[in-house]
């Protein structure tokens, strides 16, 4: 599907207030990883030298948000202790001269200032974003999701800043999935509004039926919210699975005209899949100068002795 564009543009320039405070729900069991993160939270789960959490707090950080709001549940205290100061282990790489390590040690407590509230029961999205509310008060703010990371090249978050201030309003990332995944996630309406790349959201369905999805539009784990939400949280009951849907209530704010979206092809990584997971950290991997060069030529060698081991394996079978 292509990027929609039309020859109009209703943008209503936003208000003086710029976005500096993020929430990352982080309250999920990580089911799909078990028993890995039967003791340690999925957020925590290296990816590389860097657990995925970390990620996604540097993705924020390089955006301009310096104030960041972790929602966490029980058996989450590593999440917290990750981005505080380890005392003890920098004074023992400092006495060691390993400043590169150390550095390593303390750039996730430099990153932003990180506070950090528990959902308690686990209700849904919604409703972690929900808790957010006391903190975040009467202003913008942005939601990053932990199993989405986008890749440290790209500007998406940037982009959706921007977006946020020209139309007001809230902001979602969408990206165009195949149909017979379009029931894996919310999907939105959209019409065009002049500009490339960005579309109004005129309404969003939670994991429709292939047949049921009003586009091939699928909304990832990026969004900039006006504080009207949490109004509208307030009032949503919850839905699919029990839950208090997100995607709910920005249906509601839909129909105001007040939700646009950021059509955003680049790089994502889906770290709350197993085999993405190992996609993920491959592809990382290969992209550091330090690790990539070395890497890919042993995946390379790896490779062709998959390769010439299943052509062995064919012929044997062709000899039996």
């Amino acid at each position: 599907m292509a990027r929609m564009i039309a020859s109009y543009s209703t943008a209503t320039p936003a208000g003086p207030r710029t976005v500096r405070k993020a929430v990352v729900p982080a309250a999920g069991l990580g089911t799909r990883f078990l028993p890995a993160t039967k003791a340690t939270p999925k957020e925590m789960l290296p990816v590389v030298d860097k657990p995925a959490v970390q990620y996604v707090v540097e993705e924020a950080a390089a955006a301009g948000l310096d104030d960041i709001l972790m929602v966490t549940g029980r058996h989450k205290r590593a999440i917290e202790d990750h981005f505080d100061h380890a005392f003890e282990l920098e004074q023992a790489l400092a006495s060691k001269g390993d400043t590169v390590r150390l550095d390593a040690v303390r750039d996730p407590a430099r990153l932003a200032a990180i506070h950090h509230i528990r959902q308690g029961d686990p209700l849904g999205l919604g409703h972690a974003v929900l808790c957010a509310r006391h903190h975040v008060g009467n202003q913008p703010f942005a939601v990053l999701l932990g199993d989405d990371l986008i890749d440290p090249r790209e500007t998406l978050l940037s982009r959706m800043l921007e977006v946020r201030e020209r139309y007001a309003g809230s902001v979602v990332a969408l990206t165009e999935v195949a149909p017979e995944q379009v029931h894996l996630y919310g999907c939105a309406a959209v019409e065009p509004v002049g500009e490339e790349g960005v579309v109004r959201v005129t309404g969003l369905v939670e994991k429709p039926a292939r047949e049921a999805a009003p586009s091939r539009y699928a909304v990832i784990g990026r969004y900039v919210l006006d504080p009207a939400v949490f109004d509208v949280l307030e009032r949503t009951p919850p839905g699919r699975g029990g839950e208090i849907q997100l995607t709910d209530a920005l249906q509601d704010l839909a129909t105001d005209g007040t939700v646009h979206g950021v059509v955003f092809d680049g790089l994502r990584y889906d770290t709350g899949d197993k085999a993405d997971y190992l996609r993920t950290v491959v592809r990382l991997a290969c992209a550091r100068p330090d690790l990539g060069p070395g890497f890919a030529d042993w995946l390379r060698e790896f490779v062709r002795e998959l390769e010439d081991g299943a052509r062995g394996t064919r012929k044997g079978r062709r000899a039996a």
